[in-house]
């Protein structure tokens, strides 16, 4: 944490939207489907949906959007909630019976959210009354885009000490942009400070030491409150606020010479300002296609499951009986001593085979032990 600055003013850039839509349980919230937060998308609509344990009876339809799931009735408009994906413990599909007297097996999506030490269970079945939808995947879309929440988490959160550079080289992510590269950039959250350099993107600000490239941070813009150029112990330093979610850190760096500070300062603030009006939070996803790449796969998988009687020869039994007779035989003889009389024999040599072997007793041939299947087999037709 930066700890050197001094109390001067400074120059303010405006708040970015406080991201809480992915990181909060909330209910009742009015006007809450329609008034999504900028760069947050619907990414599929799931019609007929009940909130079976909060407003039982009450039809409603299900939002699966970038950050969060939203449910709202269609019957009473002021019922609604919101389940963050940051706070998503567990979430599976099951079958149960809906609350009718023909007790209609219908499939239903739950969920486990935990936000603010409180476990919050949801259930929301399907009322359509379409006995084919039960064994179709209506939820496919949830888990699909919570999947993709978890791995574009470097779009959204402040990250410490991460794998985001290799061989001095920022690992860039899908859609973004590098604007500037900047060497010999100081970091002064210790009292010797640490030498490194500056990466800005459309999407975040990172740093990372010189020496070390493991000592790195990855700030999004969507994390930083506030960004002011001020003076400190080692001469003028940009200084960052990150937000609560982000930390509430204070963050301070240095850049020589100042003209280029006020350049990377002026950078950052339109930077800032920009994603400010329109975030990226990293997911793409388009529920139509990933419906017709699941049909595909299902319509393959179906095709080659299917048995196929011409790609297959049956061996007439005839013949399997036939295999081995006289091998078996052979061995046979040995195990009920039958050749007990004639003790034990040398070996001999055997030009066939090329190295020496046990005579072979009366009334066998080479071939006849040596052959296992026959040397024609016939197919049945």
């Amino acid at each position: 944490m930066f700890k050197s600055i001094a109390p001067i003013e400074g120059i303010r850039q405006p708040l970015v939207q406080w991201l809480w839509e992915d990181k909060e349980v909330k209910f009742d919230v009015p006007l809450l489907h329609k008034n999504l937060r900028s760069g947050e998308r619907v990414l599929d609509y799931i019609y007929h949906i009940e909130d079976s344990k909060g407003n039982l009876g009450d039809t409603g339809r299900l939002m699966v959007t970038n950050l969060r799931i939203i449910w709202h009735s269609l019957v009473h408009k002021k019922y609604n909630l919101s389940i963050g994906y940051a706070r998503i413990g567990n979430t599976n599909t099951r079958i149960v019976h809906m609350h009718s007297k023909a007790r209609i097996a219908s499939q239903a999506l739950y969920i486990l959210a935990i936000s603010n030490e409180t476990r919050f269970e949801f259930l929301f079945t399907d009322v359509s009354g379409e006995t084919s939808r039960r064994d179709q995947p209506i939820f496919a879309s949830v888990f699909d885009v919570y999947y993709l929440y978890q791995r574009t988490y470097l779009y959204r959160d402040l990250k410490l000490r991460g794998a985001i550079v290799q061989a001095g080289q920022l690992v860039i992510l899908p859609d973004e942009q590098v604007f500037s590269h900047v060497q010999g950039v100081w970091n002064l959250s210790s009292d010797q400070g640490n030498l490194g350099s500056f990466v800005v993107t459309n999407i975040r600000l990172v740093w990372f030491a010189d020496a070390n490239e493991t000592f790195n941070i990855s700030l999004p813009y969507l994390q930083i409150e506030s960004l002011r150029v001020r003076e400190s112990k080692y001469g003028p330093a940009l200084v960052i606020q990150t937000a609560e979610t982000g930390g509430g850190y204070v963050l301070g760096f240095r850049v020589d010479p100042a003209e280029r500070l006020n350049e990377l300062f002026n950078e950052l603030c339109s930077l800032h300002t920009i994603y400010g009006e329109q975030p990226n939070f990293g997911i793409q996803y388009n529920a139509h296609d990933a419906r017709r790449r699941l049909e595909a796969a299902e319509e393959e998988l179906a095709q080659a499951s299917q048995f196929k009687v011409d790609t297959f020869e049956e061996l007439d039994e005839r013949q399997e009986r036939e295999i081995n007779t006289k091998l078996n035989s052979y061995l046979a003889e040995g195990c009920l001593g039958k050749v007990s009389s004639q003790g034990e024999r040398d070996p001999l040599y055997c030009k066939e085979l090329g190295f020496a072997m046990e005579p072979i007793r009366d009334g066998y041939k080479l071939r006849d032990l040596w052959n296992i299947m026959p040397t024609k087999m016939e197919t049945m037709e």
